[in-house]
């Protein structure tokens, strides 16, 4: 599952329409110290930056993940392929084929499976 990308950012888009918004005013802003409309800019684009750096992460996360699953899925065929290995070789009854991580087929269960027959005679006596 995709991680979801930030495609916009209330607050950015707001910085923007306020920077465009003193960009118009017809005195040049002074607020003093680093208030200034070129830190605002420099903040905003900063920002936008950040929110590109983000939604890259998240892209190379996503990458990195679909990346662990193939090579998950590759490993447990791998597993498989080695366990049916071990019973063709040594049987799948010995005792290194339940070392290896396999059941022995001796030691099976059975599944127990009613018949229609016992069903229907159980109802009858009933």
């Amino acid at each position: 599952m995709a991680r979801i990308k930030r495609t916009r950012s209330a607050v950015l888009e707001n910085a923007e329409t306020r920077a465009a918004a003193i960009a118009t005013l017809p005195q040049p802003l002074e607020l003093g110290g680093e208030l200034t409309l070129t830190a605002y800019q420099t903040e905003i684009t900063g920002t936008r930056t950040k929110l590109a750096n983000y939604n890259s992460v998240l892209a190379d996360a996503d990458q990195a993940r679909r990346d662990f699953v193939i090579a998950e899925r590759k490993l447990a065929d791998w597993s498989d392929r080695m366990l049916a290995g071990v019973g063709a070789y040594y049987g799948k009854n010995s005792d290194v084929y339940a070392q290896a991580g396999g059941v022995k087929k001796s030691e099976r269960k059975r599944p127990v499976r009613s018949t229609a027959a016992s069903t229907t005679g159980i109802a009858n006596a009933a």
